[in-house]
């Protein structure tokens, strides 16, 4: 039995994604027998970033400056504007280093089940950065689910009484998938999304 501090940590560390309480207590031993190094680097890596975690005013990424790195970046491509619907959706992408322009993350997306509206959204702030002019691109980069689609489309809607191109990430079939494995609704959007051969 471990004391109740030990057992508090991994408790703590169990509650994160893909970490289960085995997983957790795993981890806590490995840093215990590393405390001078990597434990003592943990904690002070966690306290600044608790001390400097803000975030950016405006694209609503997190970061440690506001703005964010990416909306202060003066390389980036003003002109272009990524909407995902969280923060995470947003590294993902930026991780690949495919999209050079700017981000505005949403905070969600629609559900009527889950009760959330556009006025929950981030979207009134999208349309604020739009109206102010200098924007050529909007690319709505939502999830392929019933509501990223839905939100796709509501943010769509309110884009057309300004004169930018409205894109979309393409969905469909996966490289490397087959159809035998593909959902049916995988299998929908590729038949719709079918462009020429050659």
């Amino acid at each position: 039995m471990a004391s109740q501090e030990i057992e508090a940590l991994a408790g703590a560390l169990a509650r994160l994604p893909g970490l289960g309480p085995r997983s957790a207590r795993r981890a806590v031993l490995w840093l215990i027998k590393r405390r001078e190094t990597a434990l003592t680097q943990l904690v002070e890596a966690l306290a600044t970033v608790r001390d400097r975690l803000v975030e950016c005013d405006t694209c609503g990424n997190v970061d440690t400056s506001n703005p964010c790195g990416i909306c202060a970046d003066p390389r980036r491509d003003s002109r272009a504007i990524c909407v995902v619907e969280e923060v995470a959706d947003l590294w993902a992408l930026d991780r690949a280093h495919l999209f050079t322009g700017r981000y505005h993350v949403l905070g969600g997306r629609l559900s009527a089940l889950e009760g959330v509206r556009p006025e929950d959204l981030a979207i009134a702030s999208l349309l604020d950065r739009v109206a102010a002019g200098g924007i050529d691109e909007v690319v709505l980069a939502m999830n392929a689910t019933l509501e990223g689609q839905t939100t796709a489309h509501y943010i769509a809607e309110r884009l057309e009484a300004f004169p930018v191109r409205v894109t979309q990430l393409a969905h469909g079939l996966p490289v490397g998938g087959e159809l035998d494995y593909l959902d049916e609704g995988t299998l929908a959007q590729a038949l719709r999304a079918r462009r020429p051969v050659g």
